[in-house]
């Protein structure tokens, strides 16, 4: 972020066919000396105490500084660097997927002693208007046998950060790929700074949420995109990353005395031994894509006695590791038509939903419930008046000891924590209770405890002179990977889902997920079933490895 010393205004023609969506934007630098700017990423995402981080560096700047924090609920300052000196390399036209390729910058030895965390990098330099430049970054501490563990793993959904990530043009959504570079990229790399709004907001940034609730006949709203728009914002930043969502429990938890350790999913894919150390994991926000090795590895650990308590949603997509880590791979849609690996030995691995009719396997079987059986609801024209908490179906599961909630009450309503994308199972109903629809990948052991309806596509009437933002697009193309086809049946059958609050066991271990990205909101925003559900989960499986 800058210092509104801006070039001269460009005055372009609107027209009524226009909105912003007809001009997307990506994060990228002015590469221009009248604005000083510094951007900086690291080699790796996440590291062990002791190990040397290099820090990449570009800078029109003449100096720059640097100061990293250890974020949470009382951030530390770890260290603080000043006049660096600025070295200009430009932006390579495809740094998004093969990343940026600048030098090192310098380089930084981490403490032997140093605590496992997440860990926000600020550049900084000086503007001749006497404002600065502010840029942030991010590395993850990983656990080691140098210091000792704690109560709980939080493991970063950061295959998701990696695919909103849009700096340098493209993501895994929009961007300048291809040959009229105006496609998305189904490869991303790792060797790049983070879009703006990912790693640090300022408080009262907009939430993927109706609020308030529009009134009867209102056109739809998009406040997120509205908010980047105005303030030099990723047009994303309010879909993925730690300040929208993980940074909240984060402050919660270590407000509430509980202490966290950290991985990234990269470590998660790499280095699941980690995972042994722990009774409780814990994920949370936005969750949308894992690789088959995370999987089998979170499977494994549940079997073997671990418990996964996942605060978050939208368990939907494969994704593909290479080069490393440094590249993260997923076609999506076009996969079976583009990804490299159809027809192959590989095909298993093949970048599409999990519930594609070529890779069948439901999250279900890892998480409790399923992408393609939840999706959408609270914001645009997804039930933007619709219910904002979970309806409790099973008030005497012990994830609801001491609340008081009875049979049919809503809970997390003013906290608005039924909103933006959901996970949830067909089911059926008898004697007023919801069973999950037996199935290939559906655990026997699962009990759906609250529930919401929740859709797949925008609800979209004739509107008269506005549009809606995803309409049925993404529908289509889902229905098309599950199904083979898009006929009105199919089409039908994947319209409607539902967010659950599901617990199921998995060998010698439990999942309980509350599968809902901003479930956050309830511990943010006090609000007090939230917190005790929470807490009563975290101390049931903290407790369990005592």
């Amino acid at each position: 972020m800058g210092d509104f010393n801006r070039r001269p205004a460009r005055t372009v023609p609107m027209h009524g066919d226009h909105s912003w969506q007809a001009f997307p934007w990506y994060d990228a630098p002015h590469n221009d000396p009248a604005f000083p700017e510094v951007h900086v990423y690291t080699d790796a995402m996440s590291y062990d105490p002791g190990d040397e981080i290099a820090f990449h560096a570009s800078s029109t700047a003449q100096t720059w500084s640097m100061t990293i924090y250890r974020d949470g609920y009382e951030p530390l300052t770890v260290m603080e660097e000043r006049e660096f000196a600025g070295v200009f390399h430009p932006m390579p036209e495809a740094s998004y997927r093969d990343g940026c390729g600048w030098p090192v910058a310098f380089r930084w030895k981490l403490p032997d002693d140093i605590q496992s965390g997440f860990y926000r990098v600020v550049s900084t330099c000086d503007r001749p208007s006497g404002g600065r430049f502010v840029q942030h970054h991010y590395f993850v501490v990983r656990p080691s046998d140098r210091m000792p563990r704690a109560q709980m793993l939080l493991i970063l959904p950061t295959s998701t950060w990696i695919a909103y990530n849009d700096w340098g043009g493209a993501n895994y959504y929009f961007g300048a790929a291809g040959p009229d570079k105006d496609r998305p990229s189904p490869v991303l790399s790792t060797q790049r700074p983070w879009t703006r709004g990912m790693v640090w907001l300022p408080p009262g940034a907009p939430r993927i949420c109706a609020d308030p609730t529009p009134e009867m006949g209102d056109a739809p709203r998009y406040p997120m995109k509205e908010f980047a728009y105005a303030n030099g914002f990723g047009q994303f930043y309010a879909a993925a990353g730690w300040a929208q969502f993980d940074r909240h429990f984060v402050v919660w938890a270590e407000r509430e005395g509980y202490t966290l350790d950290m991985l990234t999913q990269s470590d998660l894919h790499f280095k699941p031994d980690l995972l042994d150390h722990y009774s409780c994991v814990v994920i949370v926000g936005h969750d949308e894509y894992w690789t088959r090795e995370m999987r089998l590895a979170m499977e494994a650990y549940v079997e073997k006695g671990g418990n996964l308590a996942r605060f978050g949603a939208n368990f939907l997509w494969q994704v593909r590791l290479e080069n490393d880590g440094t590249q993260q791979v997923c076609y999506k849609f076009m996969a079976a038509e583009e990804d490299p690996v159809r027809d192959t030995d590989q095909a298993h691995t093949l970048t599409t939903a999990w519930e594609d009719k070529s890779i069948a396997w439901p999250g279900a079987s890892t998480v409790g419930v399923n992408g393609m059986h939840g999706m959408c609801v609270s914001w645009g024209g997804f039930a933007p008046g619709g219910q904002k908490g979970f309806t409790v179906y099973r008030p005497e599961h012990w994830a609801f000891e001491g609340t008081g909630l009875h049979y049919a009450d809503v809970f997390g309503e003013k906290a608005r924590i039924f909103a933006y994308e959901v996970d949830g199972l067909d089911y059926t109903f008898r004697h007023g209770f919801p069973y999950p629809v037996p199935g290939p990948g559906i655990p026997e052991s699962i009990q759906i405890l609250a529930m919401a309806p929740a859709l797949l596509m925008e609800d979209e009437p004739v509107g008269e002179g506005f549009r809606y933002y995803v309409r049925d697009f993404q529908h289509r193309g889902l229905v098309k990977a599950a199904t083979g086809g898009q006929e009105q049946a199919d089409l039908d059958r994947y319209a409607h889902g539902s967010g659950m609050m599901v617990h199921m066991t998995l060998g010698d271990g439990e999942v309980l997920t509350a599968a809902t990205c901003e479930w956050v909101m309830g511990l943010k925003r006090e609000d007090p079933y939230t917190q005790k559900i929470t807490r009563n989960i975290l101390d049931r499986f903290i407790a369990k490895g005592a």
